[in-house]
């Protein structure tokens, strides 16, 4: 697939630190990628470069084969930011119209009203005095006021209503599969999980893990497999670990919890294999494939083991 976005190494310095630190990647056509870390890891600069609201200290940014800044680029991008915030005393209709007339190519006037989900009534009010989630919702119109290419979300779905979520990412699968491209910063992890094609993890202003929800999980989180045994409780704890020893299934560690045996490691295929053809009597088995958040307590304990390693050293 063709890259529509692309960061060679770049970096944003503010005050002498490092805000984004040799940070490199590119966004293919038609996917939906994930910015996500923990506040202050700078995902929010990096998004700002490739808006070009910002200019790099180092390395360059690509967007559409182009500079962010370029004014034939910007008219085929559209931005959704984490306030929306709306002209004084504008109708919430009229603030449609105006955005349509910034873009060469405006989207139909019809798609844009069925995308805010306001009612005729409601786009005759004025838009500041709109709830939170209506705005929200008026913003996501507006970002595709352009017909844009690319899209990029600032915490899309805050102040939204569980329908309007649903709505709101249903709509977002519709345009990848158009052959938009979107970018979207969220601290709703169970979103990115299920919505997400990449994730784009940062920490402390580098790229931290990069891959599919799947992969991000697989490499910060272990797996597990559990089982009720058929045999005494004991004698299967035993054998469980006698097997997984004699034959190991990716360093394996066997422990017990209220009854149920578990084997924790990162390949629980190869532990389900060594289980099944011993004939170990087992019963319920369950794998947990581990979570987004669990990836994110797995990343921030290693940031906090490796920074009271280094203040140690340096005492």
């Amino acid at each position: 697939m063709k890259s529509v976005i692309e960061l060679k190494n770049i970096s944003k310095t503010f005050r002498g630190k490092k805000a984004v630190d040799g940070v490199s990647f590119a966004i293919e056509k038609g996917t939906v990628t994930a910015l996500l870390g923990p506040n202050g890891a700078g995902k929010t600069t990096a998004m700002s470069m490739m808006l070009g609201l910002l200019e790099p200290s180092e390395g360059s940014v690509n967007l559409l084969g182009g500079s962010p800044g370029d004014r034939d680029i910007r008219d085929r991008i559209g931005v959704m930011l984490q306030e929306v915030a709306v002209m004084d005393g504008l109708k919430a209709g009229e603030l449609i119209d105006l955005f349509r007339s910034y873009y060469s190519r405006p989207a139909d006037r019809d798609y844009l009203i069925g995308l805010s989900g306001l009612s005729p009534a409601d786009l005759k009010r004025v838009a500041q005095k709109m709830s939170g989630g209506q705005k929200r919702s008026l913003g996501f119109a507006l970002a595709m006021a352009g017909n844009p290419d690319v899209l990029f979300f600032d915490e899309p779905t805050v102040g939204l209503d569980t329908g309007a979520r649903r709505r709101f990412w249903n709509e977002v699968r519709q345009l990848a599969k158009l052959g938009k491209t979107v970018l979207f910063s969220t601290h709703y992890l169970e979103e990115a999980d299920s919505e997400a094609d990449r994730i784009l993890l940062f920490d402390q202003g580098k790229l931290a893990a990069d891959g599919t929800p799947e992969e991000i999980k697989r490499a910060l989180v272990k797996r597990s497999v559990s089982f009720l045994p058929e045999t005494a409780e004991n004698d299967c704890l035993k054998r469980a670990e006698g097997l997984l020893a004699v034959r190991p299934a990716d360093k394996a560690s066997v422990t017990e919890s209220n009854g149920r045996i578990v084997v924790t490691a990162e390949d629980t295929d190869a532990v389900l294999r060594v289980l099944i053809e011993s004939g170990l009597g087992i019963r319920d088995i369950r794998v947990d494939v581990g979570r987004l958040d669990a990836a994110f307590e797995q990343l921030t304990r290693n940031r906090e083991a490796n920074t009271l390693s280094e203040t140690q050293e340096a005492i």
